[in-house]
């Protein structure tokens, strides 16, 4: 038996648009002989041609980010401040690990426009379509018209996204880990503010990760390669970053293929 791995997860860099630009990463390179200085402090008066082959010291990068940079795990502390009926809502490092290496399954919505918000009826359907029986703890990947759209300026405002019920849907069965190759889980907020704008209701915002109130999950965002997994037959690996009381951990999340 061979295992094999694919990549879910999007290169975190300074030039690939995956976020509004007031919430992009800023990563800054310091190459091996620009680190001296940082050499003197373990070894004071060592220069850079007794270093081997005179290359200085260790090529280091300096990292400015949000925890919602790249693809990371939103805890359900991210949504609300409570869940489960008023229970404290779960910060990333307080996520159970066998949450995060699971069986997994992947909706085809693809072909939906721009802002439709996705239905129960829509995830019935689609489970239905590609014969799978949802069980607790699967973990549920959303494949949008965002997963091709990475780097193109208006990425933030591609695919469709999943509504509360859509969601619900999953949790009330047991599901504990979703994900989507957009930026965010529900619509994305340029046309969620047009619906909200014509109709006064402000429930239509975040509906989506705010069902985490009444059942508490996390979700993967800004995933990659969808496009390129079958509907079910691996396991998603997706571990968070361990960072004490955070809403979310960026993650190397990866499909396992036995075959």
């Amino acid at each position: 038996m061979t295992r094999r791995f694919v990549d879910l997860s999007i290169t975190l860099c300074n030039d690939v648009v995956s976020d509004p630009p007031f919430l992009r990463p800023e990563i800054t390179y310091q190459k091996h002989g620009e680190t001296m200085d940082e050499l003197g402090h373990f070894f004071p008066g060592v220069t850079a041609d007794q270093t081997p082959d005179g290359e200085g010291f260790a090529a280091v990068e300096w990292v400015k980010l949000t925890t919602h940079n790249g693809t990371h795990l939103d805890a359900p502390w991210h949504f609300h401040p409570t869940q489960d009926g008023g229970k404290p809502s779960l910060t990333i490092d307080e996520i159970p690990l066998e949450w995060c290496f699971q069986r997994g399954v992947k909706l085809d919505f693809t072909a939906l426009p721009d802002g439709y918000v996705v239905t129960a009826d829509d995830v019935a359907k689609e489970l239905a379509r590609i014969g799978h029986d949802l069980q607790p703890l699967d973990i549920v990947l959303v494949n949008t018209a965002a997963g091709k759209a990475l780097g193109d300026p208006d990425y933030v405002s591609r695919g469709c996204g999943m509504g509360y019920e859509a969601t619900i849907y999953l949790t009330s069965r047991g599901v504990r880990v979703t994900g989507t190759d957009a930026w965010s889980w529900d619509a994305p907020f340029v046309h969620t503010a047009r619906k909200v704008e014509e109709t006064g209701d402000t429930s239509l915002i975040w509906e989506g990760h705010k069902a985490g109130r009444d059942i508490g999950y996390c979700h993967l965002e800004k995933l990659h390669n969808l496009e390129v997994l079958p509907p079910h037959g691996f396991t998603v690996s997706c571990f968070p970053h361990k960072i004490q009381g955070a809403s979310a951990g960026w993650t190397r999340a990866v499909a396992i293929f036995e075959d």
